[in-house]
């Protein structure tokens, strides 16, 4: 089904302005500024400083000195840009190492009056929750536990169908593991061992699945990647078994140093860090037994996010809206994705599930390549679903629409430049992919990809015969539908259904 959680319709246009989060964590400092708040906003910006704030927090109880600079340099650089750029609602939020430096509530002091904005400093609980809220972001009914690994802590929230119970802070972050293990893997490891045996109800969700948030768990997605060699590198909705998972995290653990540090966009300074996000993975699902572990590419800043924009937003399916989004930025005529959707209702069951909505994503979305060179479209439309930075996708269904909408450009299921993601889709997928990408095809090549046009054809499915009906109408001859294109593509999609064309 439709997720119930979500506003499936598609959203209208978006209105003007701009909203922000600065992220003020243990190791970085991060600017995230999103456009249109009244649709499901993707990012515009987002930049980054390492600033290392907790760098031997574990061991002084303070801020580190140098991290504090860089931070005051950081954040006029921050707030500067996020002024010029029109941000009207800018949210900073401070997490684990300023929360528990003994000096972090005099630093968030000194950085409100150095650029006169105020800064919230979220407690664990509150951390943890706005984690959760930016995992169901994508996935509304998350049930299992979720982990936000940090500089300083690993926050951990359990889930139920999207709803939060309880939260804990496990001092095992990035920076303060390797310091309290005075550089010890080893030592690292049972740190770990220990701090997860500490919280006996993780082991009541076992059987559920494990969410992981984080920089250095993309890290570590990333790492997995390369280890197997896996064929599409998008972080958000990796989903990997346990005992995959665990295989990887302690192949990480063991050796590799190398593989780690030469990660295509993992820098050397997160690199180092990825060996202990792999303990903490394997002391979570040692401790959980999981069944499944999923990566997320969201975490606590879209879930600030999510509190800044008007609750009709805040429900709206994350898929569509994007879709949408991009659609209004791409398209051509703007023929409604609606109104191919429903034209293409007769050739598939009449019910709204997982397929019907990504049907409707396909449609929303079929004509956005239309300004790339005839002999690319395909090619360059495919890679480019594959990588949409919407929420609300698997990898078998970023797999699915993106054979779609190639398809639709006219590829072939069977082209070599699927091989790599065919691994992702069952047998019945791409059949289904080859239909809805042929009736997209036809129902850009029957109106022009204009809109309004459609609605004097109708497709209907009669016996062992594909109709296109061409309707009466008071505007256009009925001659003005008949082409030699139309007639090509409408016997492409017959051919794939089965079915004998037919033109009535």
């Amino acid at each position: 089904m439709w997720d119930e959680t979500h506003d499936t319709s598609i959203p209208e246009p978006g209105g003007e302005g701009r909203v922000g989060v600065i992220d003020m964590g243990s190791n970085t400092l991060r600017l995230v500024v999103y456009d249109t708040p009244t649709r499901l906003p993707v990012p515009i910006y987002n930049e980054k400083a390492e600033c290392a704030l907790g760098k031997g927090l574990a061991k002084t109880g303070t801020l580190n000195p140098d991290g504090i600079a860089k931070a005051k340099i950081a954040m006029m650089r921050f707030i500067h840009l996020s002024r010029a750029m029109g941000v009207n609602q800018l949210d900073i939020v401070a997490t684990a190492a300023i929360r528990t430096a003994a000096d972090g509530p005099e630093f968030a002091r000194q950085i409100e009056q150095l650029i006169d904005h105020p800064v919230h400093i979220v407690s664990a609980a509150e951390e943890a929750e706005l984690a959760a809220i930016g995992l169901t972001l994508g996935t509304p009914r998350a049930t299992g536990l979720l982990a936000d690994l940090g500089g300083g802590s690993v926050d951990i929230i359990e889930l139920d169908k999207g709803r939060f119970d309880r939260t804990d802070s496990l001092p095992l972050g990035h920076i303060r593991l390797p310091e309290s293990a005075g550089f010890d893997p080893d030592r690292a490891m049972d740190i770990v061992a220990d701090e997860c045996s500490r919280r006996s109800w993780i082991e009541n969700l076992g059987g559920k699945n494990l969410y992981l948030i984080g920089g250095t768990f993309r890290a570590l997605a990333r790492a997995f990647f390369a280890l197997t060699h896996y064929p599409l590198h998008v972080v958000d909705g990796y989903t990997l078994g346990r005992d995959e998972a665990r295989q990887l995290a302690q192949h990480i653990i063991n050796d590799d140093k190398k593989l780690v540090s030469n990660i295509d966009g993992v820098r050397k300074s997160r690199a180092r860090t990825i060996p202990y996000g792999a303990m903490v993975l394997s002391g979570l699902i040692d401790a959980m037994v999981p069944d499944k572990i999923i990566f997320s590419g969201y975490s606590m800043r879209e879930g600030q996010l999510l509190g800044l924009l008007p609750e009709k937003t805040r429900t709206q399916d994350p898929l569509l809206a994007g879709a949408a989004g991009l659609a209004e930025r791409t398209g051509r005529f703007a023929i409604h994705g609606e109104e191919i959707y429903h034209w293409m209702e007769a050739l598939f069951p009449p019910k709204r599930d997982k397929q019907s909505r990504l049907r409707m994503a396909s449609a929303i979305v079929s004509d956005l390549g239309w300004s790339e060179h005839p002999d690319y479209r395909a090619e360059h439309a495919f890679f480019r679903v594959l990588r949409l930075p919407f929420a609300g996708l698997t990898h078998s269904e970023r797999a699915f629409l993106g054979l779609i909408i190639y398809i639709r450009y006219n590829g072939e299921a069977d082209n070599e430049l699927i091989s790599p993601v065919r691994t992702l889709l069952s047998d019945q997928n791409i059949e289904q992919a080859d239909i809805i990408g042929r009736a997209l095809r036809l129902a850009h090549t029957i109106s022009g990809s204009a809109p309004g046009l459609l609605s004097g054809t109708r497709l209907e499915i009669e016996g062992n015969f594909l109709q296109l009906r061409i309707l009466p109408t008071d505007i256009l001859d009925r001659s003005f539908y008949l082409s030699e294109a139309v007639e090509r593509r409408l016997r492409g999609l017959a051919k794939s259904l089965n079915k004998k064309p037919e033109i009535i």
